[in-house]
C-alpha cells in the first residue's frame, strides 16, 4: 500500500506551494539517487517523493488526490462504460482542428463533452512497446449523490 503523499513530503494537508517545494527539495537531495550509488532502498524513496511531490504541486491532481487518495490515479471502475472510452483518431482530430471547422459547436449541441484528461503510468518493455502490447486498465469516476452533492 503506498504512503500518503502528504506523509512522504512531511508536510501537513493545508501546505501551500512554498512549504510543498521546500520539502521537495530538501528530501530530493537527501535520497537522490546520484548521492546515494546503489542503494535501492533510496532510489524508491527518490520515486516515491517525485510522485507525492508531481501530484500535490499541480492544484487539480491535488483535488483529485484529496477526494478519492491514490484511488484517483490508480484502478478502479471500467472507465469506459462511465464515459471515459476512447474515443479514437476522430475525436483526436475534432480536438486538435475542431475550432477551425465549427466541430465545437456541433459537440457541445448534441453530444457529451469531453472530460478532463487522464494520465496513467504503465512499464513495458521495448519488446512490448514494438509488437503493439494492449492491456486494460481500470479508471476511477466520481459520481454526484444528486440529494447531497457529495
Amino acid at each position: 500500500m503506498k504512503a500518503d503523499f502528504y506523509e512522504t513530503l512531511g508536510v501537513q494537508k493545508g501546505a501551500d506551494e512554498k512549504e510543498l517545494k521546500s520539502a521537495f527539495r530538501k528530501l530530493a537531495m537527501q535520497f537522490h539517487p546520484d548521492r546515494n550509488p546503489g542503494d535501492h532502498a533510496c532510489e524508491h524513496k527518490f520515486k516515491e517523493i517525485n510522485e507525492a511531490y508531481e501530484t500535490l504541486k499541480d492544484p487539480q491532481k491535488r483535488a483529485a488526490y484529496d477526494r478519492f487518495g491514490h484511488a484517483a490515479f490508480e484502478g478502479g471502475m471500467n472507465g469506459a462504460a462511465h464515459g471515459f472510452g476512447a474515443g479514437g483518431f476522430a475525436d483526436i482530430f475534432e480536438d486538435i482542428f475542431g475550432d477551425m471547422m465549427g466541430g465545437r459547436q456541433r459537440r457541445s449541441s448534441g453530444g457529451r463533452e469531453r472530460g478532463a484528461d487522464l494520465r496513467y503510468n504503465m512499464e513495458i518493455t521495448l519488446e512490448e512497446a514494438f509488437s503493439g502490447k494492449t492491456a486494460q486498465i481500470h479508471v476511477p469516476a466520481s459520481i454526484s449523490c444528486s440529494e447531497c452533492s457529495g
